[in-house]
């Protein structure tokens, strides 16, 4: 009997094809994403994170009400069932379906899915609109952690009028301060380093105790100054790795990020020990010597 793997990363921030996705992949929309050509395959990525003794969260977009095109959470579901030592999974629906948004959020929770992804950019909707207060309720009441992408996005770059992308539903403030103010049992995660905004992002954080963030999308060494150096202190408990795989490899990540300096204490919650609890994985997080010398 094979003992369990140690597991020394989890990766926040990964973007699996489902649904129509699989066969238009948002990328060929928008801009060639890339990754020193790993393959973005969930079987070959479940491969990729055992080798790097880690897991990951996977989810899609819906944004079919913009591009027409549906993604699937079942399609997330199955792979986390059939790599459940690697895999956890979020959902992800339209904001803008309404009631069935709302029920699409229920099924998420009864696929076992763990939260749900949004793209406020992407999919074209400010979040602090009451009309999708309901949305930001259901997570809520069934525990559903949410995770809103921040900052520029590079969807839509280059095209006529960024393909009709408006980057201020990117912003934290007003649109995340607003909703963490307004839901404080809602569990938010701001994806990404929020650039032009991140002195936004870092102050909810230092404010908001339901609101965190990842470092994904952002090779290490292009992770503005402020933001690093708020991670390793002040939110150093508020901050997960994140790859955004395939746009960026969790390899050259963990490259660039061991280059920083990071203290000792704290670059393990930032690689593992901060999710692990967010996402109710405490047995990862190992003791620190001081407890196990206290036992």
């Amino acid at each position: 009997m094979t003992s369990p793997r140690r597991i020394e990363i989890i990766d926040i921030h990964v973007h699996v094809r489902t649904g129509d996705h699989a066969k238009v992949w948002e990328r060929d929309r928008y801009v060639p994403i890339t990754a020193e050509g790993f393959s973005d395959h969930p079987d070959a990525m479940a491969d990729m994170y055992r080798e790097l003794n880690g897991m990951a969260v996977i989810f899609d977009i819906d944004d079919e009400t913009r591009t027409g095109l549906k993604a699937s959470n079942e399609e997330v579901a199955q792979w986390v069932a059939k790599h459940p030592d690697v895999f956890i999974g979020f959902g992800s629906v339209d904001p803008w379906k309404g009631k069935a948004a709302i029920r699409e959020v229920e099924r998420c929770a009864d696929l076992g899915l763990k939260g749900i992804k949004f793209h406020p950019a992407v999919q074209d909707f400010a979040p602090n609109d009451p009309r999708f207060f309901p949305l930001w309720e259901t997570c809520a009441r069934l525990g559903l952690a949410v995770l809103f992408h921040s900052g520029t996005t590079m969807a839509g770059a280059g095209q006529p009028g960024g393909a009709g992308i408006r980057l201020e539903y990117g912003r934290p403030i007003p649109y995340i301060d607003d909703i963490a103010a307004r839901f404080p049992e809602l569990r938010i995660i701001m994806a990404h380093p929020a650039w032009p905004w991140h002195e936004e992002q870092l102050a909810i954080l230092r404010h908001k105790p339901n609101v965190y963030m990842d470092l994904s999308g952002w090779a290490p060494k292009y992770i503005p100054e402020s933001v690093i150096r708020y991670a390793n202190s002040l939110v150093q408990d508020k901050v997960f790795f994140g790859s955004d795989f395939p746009m960026l490899s969790p390899h050259r990540w963990l490259r660039e990020f061991a280059e920083l300096p990071i203290k000792d204490t704290v670059r393990p919650k930032i690689l593992r020990d901060n999710a692990a609890r967010f996402l109710g994985l405490t047995h990862l997080v190992e003791e620190s010597p001081a407890a196990s010398e206290a036992r």
